[in-house]
């Protein structure tokens, strides 16, 4: 008998990865914040202060809840959002560079599911072989394009 904690190879997560924000965006929301301080100087130093505290947790509040993961088990990819079944999954590709560049802009099919983060610029695309979904393929940004597209195509 196995115990209750025991993962079951369904739920084995094969590859998994969080599309964080770099540090210069954490600068940027930083930099942002701290203009706040110009904003409200004028009504009071405290003002200023309390204001870029505030503008400070509300975009790194907002920079968390909206990062993405991208998550592989044997029987599922998750990106963002979406989920789907493996065996709906075909041809799996990287790109990094020009080549990630032109996915993203004029390779792009505009029916396409994207789950692009402006940081991250490596990408990969994963072709949709089910009939029943419209969608020809998933764009994503990676920072291992390799290790995903190795997760997804081992084993088949």
């Amino acid at each position: 008998m196995s115990s209750p904690s025991a993962k079951s190879p369904a739920n084995t997560v094969l590859y998994s990865e969080r599309l964080t924000p770099s540090i210069w965006i954490w600068l940027i929301a930083a930099g942002l914040a701290s203009a706040c301080i110009l904003v409200f100087m004028p009504i009071s130093v405290f003002a200023g202060i309390t204001g870029a505290v505030i503008a400070a947790i509300i975009l790194a509040v907002l920079l968390i809840l909206s990062t993405p993961a991208i998550r592989v088990t044997p029987d599922s990819l998750q990106v963002g959002r979406a989920q789907i079944e493996r065996r709906f999954i075909g041809r799996v590709e990287g790109f990094r560079g020009d080549d990630a560049t032109l996915q993203r802009g004029p390779a792009l099919n505009a029916t396409a599911y994207m789950c692009i983060r402006g940081w991250i610029s490596p990408v990969v695309r994963i072709e949709i072989t089910d009939p029943a979904d419209r969608t020809p393929y998933w764009l994503t940004s990676t920072r291992h394009p390799e290790k995903l597209v190795q997760a997804l195509t081992e084993g088949r």
